[in-house]
Parts: structure tokens; C-alpha cells; sequence
């Protein structure tokens, strides 16, 4: 492989760009490096969930009967549930691992990618005026880009271009991994929570029948049949599947954006001249993402 031109395996690793916006992303500047990691903070996420919530506890509270449709042995057969079928077709990890990127998607700020480029090139004009070593200390305050981070690291290291190359792509793969396994989980959680709220309704029924002799004792059964089919949908359709569509969203921001870091990092270890890395930068972009930084 050639020391000029980035490989095909890394294109490959990194994925096509896609149009999104991201969470964290480089800042312009060696001394605005870290506060540039941190956009603004992707609300749509927690408004639309929130507002989901709120139209249904709204539409229930207009009942005039809200405590009605709470019913705890219905929520536990739900969420115990999908919980149980979830872990025995996947992972704790992968459940553990879903939980935490669902956190990321509620509460971390978005990833500009157009941001990210400027931050790039302007590592890459800093490197090629004040050398390599002069990085150095801007590295160390990119935890918020652990890719970038470590390879900066391994340029500054001296580690062939191709070797940083490869080592990038792996850690791309790794992350797109990691991303597709908690869509999974979310996506058979999906699938689950309304079975789990139909195995609700036939054991409520199953009691309900049981106990015609006590009129009493319908009403709390029949609580059970109807409201785990409510719960499963509830779940299924406003929580479980968004959540699973954003994060792909999110996969393909954090791809686009670690592209733009990869390349960069690349680049700069070839000691390229950072206008052609602007140029390959705006080609793997988004056009309305494109950045013009040195005219």
C-alpha cells in the first residue's frame, strides 16, 4: 500500500458518510481544542419521548380513573419479560452495553462533523509549521475523541502511516460493532414486549375464569389481561423501536465523524499538505457538511 493515497480498507471500516449530526466533535483551534469537542446537546431524544409519555398520561388522567391502569404484577410480567428474553437471546454485556449508549443518546452532546473537519485541519497546519512534536500537548485533552486520541498518539509515536492506517480501521470495525449489537438488543426488545404483554393477557384471563364464582375477583384479573397488551405496546412502539432507530442514527454520525478523524490522522502522519486533506475531507462530507477553510 502506498504512503500517498488512505487505503480502501480504511474507506471500508469507516462506512459511507451519512447526513447527521453528531455529539462531540474537535474544535478549531489548539486552544480550543477541548471545549470544540462539545456541541449542542441533541434534544429531540428526550422531547419526544417526553411528550409520548406526557399525551398518553394526559389521555389517561382525562379518564378520571388513572390509578385503573396501573397495575404492578402486569408491569412485571412486561418488563421482567422482555428483560429475561432479551438476555437469554443476546448478553448482559450487550443489554449493559445498550443501556449505556441509550444514556449517551439522552444526555451527551451531538457530533458536528463539519466541526470535527476544521478541528482536523487545523491540527494538520499546526503540524506542518511547528512539527509533529508540537501536538504533543493538545493530545492529551482529547478524551472526548478516544479515536482521535489514540491516533494522534500513535503518530506522534512515529508508527508508519499504513501501520496507524490499519489500526484505526480495526478500532472503526470494533466501534460499529458495538453500535449494531445494542440496535439488536433494542430491536428484539421491540419484538418482545408485546408477546410479553399477550402472555399477560392469557394468564389474567386464565385467572379470571378460574374465579367467575367471585365477582370480586374479576375486575383485578381482568386489570391483568388488558393492561399488560397495553404496556407491551406502550413499550414496543414508543420506547424500544425510537430508541433503536436513533441509535442507528447515531452509528452513522459517530462513523462520518471518526472517518473525518481517521483520514486526519492519517494525513498528518504522512505530513501532507493539509489543503489536500481539506479536499479529502469535503469528499467524503456531506455537501451541506463541506468546510472551506483555507480560502
Amino acid at each position: 500500500m502506498a504512503d500517498t493515497e488512505p487505503s480502501a480498507d480504511l474507506f471500508a471500516a469507516l462506512g459511507a458518510p451519512d447526513r447527521g449530526v453528531g455529539t462531540r466533535s474537535l474544535g478549531a483551534g489548539a486552544d480550543e481544542t477541548t471545549a470544540g469537542q462539545r456541541g449542542g446537546r441533541d434534544l429531540a431524544t428526550v422531547v419526544g419521548l417526553g411528550c409520548g409519555i406526557a399525551i398518553i398520561a394526559v389521555a389517561i388522567m382525562l379518564s378520571g380513573t388513572p390509578g385503573s391502569f396501573v397495575n404492578l404484577p402486569g408491569l412485571l410480567i412486561v418488563l421482567g419479560g422482555t428483560f429475561a428474553a432479551v438476555s437469554l437471546s443476546s448478553s448482559l454485556s450487550d443489554v449493559a452495553n445498550a443501556v449505556h449508549l441509550v444514556m449517551e443518546a439522552l444526555l451527551s452532546p451531538r457530533r458536528d462533523p463539519s466541526a470535527a473537519a476544521i478541528g482536523m485541519l487545523d491540527l494538520a497546519d499546526t503540524a506542518r509549521h511547528q512539527g509533529l512534536l508540537s501536538l504533543e500537548s493538545i493530545t492529551d485533552t482529547l478524551e472526548d475523541a478516544p479515536l482521535l486520541q489514540k491516533g494522534m498518539g500513535l503518530v506522534i509515536d512515529g508508527l508508519p502511516p499504513a501501520e496507524v492506517e490499519a489500526i484505526l480501521a480495526r478500532d472503526l470495525w470494533s466501534t460499529a460493532e458495538r453500535h449494531s449489537l445494542a440496535v439488536g438488543v433494542l430491536r428484539r426488545a421491540a419484538e418482545y414486549a408485546p408477546a410479553m404483554g399477550l402472555i399477560g393477557t392469557l394468564i389474567g384471563l386464565v385467572q379470571m375464569l378460574g374465579k367467575l364464582d367471585d365477582p370480586h375477583a374479576i375486575g383485578p384479573s381482568m386489570a391483568v389481561a388488558l393492561l399488560t397488551t397495553l404496556y407491551g405496546a406502550v413499550l414496543a412502539n414508543l420506547v424500544f423501536s425510537p430508541l433503536a432507530a436513533k441509535l442507528e442514527r447515531n452509528a452513522a454520525d459517530d462513523g462520518l465523524v471518526n472517518r473525518v478523524y481517521a483520514l486526519g490522522a492519517v494525513s498528518i502522519g504522512r505530513q501532507e499538505n493539509p489543503r489536500r486533506l481539506e479536499m479529502l475531507l469535503n469528499s467524503v462530507l456531506p455537501p451541506a457538511r463541506r468546510v472551506r477553510h483555507f480560502d
